[in-house]
C-alpha cells in the first residue's frame, strides 16, 4: 500500500516471482504491523495489481491468523473469484479438516494455502496432509 509502483516494477522485472501479501481485517487491508486497518478493501488493492505480473496474492485474515480457528474460506474464495491473480489462503489453517475443505470444489480456484502454527505445535501433521492431498 505504501509504494504500489515499486511492487509493480518488481513484478515486471522478476516476472512470476513476486507475491503480494494482503493482510485484512473484515475485508479491509491492515497496515503498520496490523496496528491499523485502512479503509481500502483487499479486493480493491488486489485489482490494482492484476496487470502488473504479480505471481500470487497471499490473503491473510488476521482475525484468524495464529488462532487455529480455520481459514476464512468465504472471503478468500470471493477474492480468488474476483481477480485473475492466483490467491493463496493464509491465517488460521488448523487441521486436516481445513486441508479437506481446501480440496473441495468450492475452493478449486485457490492456488494453495499456508500453514504455520498448526505445524509448529503438532496439530497438523505435514505427512498426513500431503498424503491426503496425494489421494485426491
Amino acid at each position: 500500500m505504501r509504494d504500489p509502483e515499486l511492487v509493480k516494477s518488481a513484478a515486471r522485472t522478476f516476472a512470476g516471482r513476486v507475491a503480494v501479501g494482503l493482510d485484512a481485517r473484515d475485508g479491509k487491508v491492515a497496515v503498520h504491523g496490523w496496528a491499523e486497518t485502512s479503509e481500502l478493501a483487499a479486493l480493491d488493492i488486489a485489482r490494482r495489481f492484476e496487470d502488473a505480473g504479480v505471481a500470487a496474492i497471499i490473503y491473510t485474515d488476521i482475525a484468524r491468523d495464529g488462532l487455529l480457528k480455520g481459514l476464512n474460506l468465504d472471503a478468500t474464495i470471493a477474492l480468488a473469484d474476483a481477480v485473475c491473480i492466483p490467491v493463496i489462503a493464509s491465517g488460521g489453517l488448523a487441521s486436516l479438516d481445513d486441508v479437506r475443505a481446501l480440496m473441495g470444489p468450492r475452493a478449486k480456484k485457490l492456488a494453495g494455502a499456508i500453514a504455520g502454527r498448526a505445524l509448529y505445535d503438532g496439530r497438523l501433521d505435514a505427512a498426513a496432509a500431503l498424503a491426503l492431498m496425494a489421494s485426491a
